[in-house]
């Protein structure tokens, strides 16, 4: 083989292997803007659907409370029987002596919640700092420190979290934890 074939081959390659290096850094940087806004995703969906569950909760155990009160009190009385008539419409339930109530499940589901809602968050996080480290690795690597270098690819910030970028679109408010108070 003559040497301008070995040249052009060798050149070939070595283009090749730039235009692969700069193809992957490109594709994770994007990997790495779309787990920042799964985080913001997961955060949203925490700051949406946390209080929403707490309010419903904190609804069901007030009425579950207020009748078993009312069957309280209506088995003080002297006949109770007309109290729990007058309560029946109130309960839509067939009546027992002691009436399951639902309020553990309610709590459990609402728990079950938060911790599914905590373990996406904690997922989404864990998922961008892999991607960012990742790809910080091959930024400090050589050989495709030298093409990053020559593209002006910037180190990534990991667990960074800018409110005003085009990446993310959550509030304060969506980023802190729902406090539950039941």
């Amino acid at each position: 083989m003559s040497l301008p074939i070995l040249l052009l081959g060798g050149l070939v390659l070595v283009v090749l292997y730039v235009v692969g290096v700069y193809n992957g850094l490109v594709a994770n940087k994007t990997q790495i803007g779309a787990s920042v806004q799964e985080i913001g995703n997961q955060l949203k969906r925490q700051s949406e659907l946390i209080p929403n569950l707490e309010t419903s909760a904190k609804a069901y155990l007030k009425h579950e409370k207020e009748i078993l009160k009312m069957l309280s009190d209506a088995r003080k009385m002297s006949d109770p029987s007309a109290k729990v008539a007058e309560i029946l419409p109130k309960l839509q339930v067939i009546m027992e002596s002691n009436p399951q109530m639902k309020g553990a499940e309610v709590i459990t589901n609402l728990m079950g919640e938060l911790r599914d809602t905590s373990d996406k968050v904690m997922y989404s996080r864990r998922t961008m700092i892999d991607l960012t480290a990742d790809y910080n690795i091959k930024i400090a690597t050589f050989p495709s420190n030298v093409v990053a270098n020559a593209f002006g690819f910037k180190s990534g910030k990991g667990m960074e979290m800018p409110e005003n970028s085009d990446f993310l679109k959550v509030i304060k408010e969506d980023t802190k934890n729902p406090k539950i108070n039941l």
